[in-house]
Parts: C-alpha cells; sequence; structure tokens
C-alpha cells in the first residue's frame, strides 16, 4: 500500500524525491519505493525523513514503531515536573517563550499570572514583531463552562472577571500583526503553553485552582507522541474559538 502521508509531505513543503534522495543519502529509487510501495525504511532513514520534513516519525510511518519504542521516546519528552503552577520558575516562562522561532500558542481560561507580566507581555508583541506566530486562546467569560470552573475554583463569577482583565492586559499588542486572541468555550482539561517544540502543561484538578496544580514541561522527541497529542488538543480548540477584535 502506497505511503501517501510520506507523499503529501514532501507535497507540503516543496521537496522533490531526488530532493530528499540527496538530504538523506539514498537512491531516489528507494525513496520512490518508500511512497509507492509502502515499504518501510531503517530507523535512521526514518528519523533523517521525519527530521528533514519537520512532522513526526510515527505519523509517516504509524506501525513502524512498537508500543515499547513509542512508550520510551514518550517518556523522554518529560523534561521534568512540578507539582504546582507556583513551584514553577519565573525565568522557565520567559524562556519558554524567548526561544521560540516559530509558534508561541497559551490556551488557557484566563492566565492571569502571565497577562499580568508587563514583561512577557511586551516580549509576546517583540516575537509577533520578528514574525513568530502567537495564539492566545482564552475562556469566553459568558460561556457556562467559565461558570462552572469558577464555581469549581470557588471564586464563582471571580473566573469570568480575570478574563476580562486579562483581555485589558493585552491590548498593547491586540492589534499587532502576528498576535492573534481568541474565545473559546471548552471544559479545559490542561492548561497548554507552548514556544515550538516545548510545551509548560498545567493540569487542572477538580476543587483546585490551576496555580496549585502540577506542571509538565514537555520537549518534543522525534516517535513520542504526548506533546503532539497536546498541540492537536490546542488545534482544535483554537479551530472552534472566536476572534477577539483588536
Amino acid at each position: 500500500m502506497a505511503n501517501e502521508r510520506l507523499r503529501a509531505a514532501l507535497l507540503e513543503r516543496g521537496v522533490s524525491i531526488a530532493e530528499l534522495a540527496t538530504a538523506i543519502q539514498v537512491d531516489p529509487k528507494t525513496v520512490e519505493r518508500w511512497i509507492t510501495k509502502g515499504r518501510a525504511p531503517y530507523r535512521k532513514h526514518r528519523y533523517a525523513v521525519a527530521t528533514h520534513l519537520g512532522v513526526d516519525e510515527s505519523y509517516l510511518w504509524p506501525e513502524a514503531l512498537t508500543r515499547e519504542q513509542v512508550a520510551s521516546a514518550s517518556e523522554s519528552e518529560i523534561v521534568t515536573v512540578y507539582p504546582h503552577r507556583w513551584a514553577v520558575p519565573r525565568d522557565a516562562w520567559g524562556r519558554l517563550f524567548a526561544q521560540a522561532q516559530d509558534e508561541i500558542g497559551i490556551l488557557v481560561y484566563s492566565g492571569l499570572f502571565l497577562a499580568d507580566d508587563a514583561g512577557i507581555v511586551r516580549m509576546l508583541g517583540e516575537k509577533a514583531a520578528a514574525g513568530v506566530q502567537v495564539r492566545i486562546l482564552l475562556g469566553d467569560p459568558d460561556s457556562p463552562e467559565v461558570a462552572q470552573r469558577g464555581a469549581d475554583e470557588g471564586i464563582d463569577d471571580g473566573m469570568a472577571a480575570k478574563i476580562r482583565n486579562v483581555l485589558v492586559l493585552y491590548r498593547p499588542i491586540r492589534g499587532v500583526a502576528g498576535v492573534e486572541i481568541r474565545l473559546h468555550r471548552t471544559v479545559l482539561y490542561n492548561s497548554i503553553y507552548r514556544g515550538d517544540d516545548q510545551l509548560l502543561v498545567n493540569t487542572h484538578v477538580y476543587g483546585v485552582p490551576a496555580g496549585n496544580a502540577p506542571v509538565l514541561h514537555l520537549r518534543k522527541v522525534l516517535g513520542g507522541d504526548m506533546v503532539t497529542t497536546y498541540i492537536e488538543s490546542f488545534e482544535r480548540v483554537w479551530e472552534q474559538a472566536t476572534p477577539v477584535g483588536s
């Protein structure tokens, strides 16, 4: 069976079979067989192809990795675990966004602790001006999901009030090209903070404020799928969220 995922990845990135073959030092006919015959390359070649095309090895060849290999790679994606969000060093947030070259993503209900940091807000604007895509997802303050989260945390209307406050705090960058803010109406199981292939994932615990819940620091590793799972979740929320005007 042909490998349509590999074929599509080449087309999307404008890479020819000959160019890929040269880049990873194999015969073009070998690459053709990977596509037309669906043959799985050796691991070193799968890794080289995935790296060159900027996609997951497990996406191009989902059957090639054993469960044990996927589990091992995914475990390697865990950089560290913080027992509470307040235990994350302040400079860790700054480094996450400062090192981003392509993509910054923030998925929260309010994320007031970030928006209240003028240095972080200024950095987001500067990164956008430098060509980094900055996408921020906030909870819709009028949604029942936000109301329920406020009730769960024991602050009731305080959650919606924090979101409205955050919208004001982000006002200096809302008109900056490359910055887009949307409102979502989802049950948020985790807050996700992304800087390219690194994530800080703040898990949500019933009845516990997000600041007191654990945070996972993850970095993408080829063959692993933890980071990919969270990024896919971010994209699903983004697709159904409503843009906020500047």
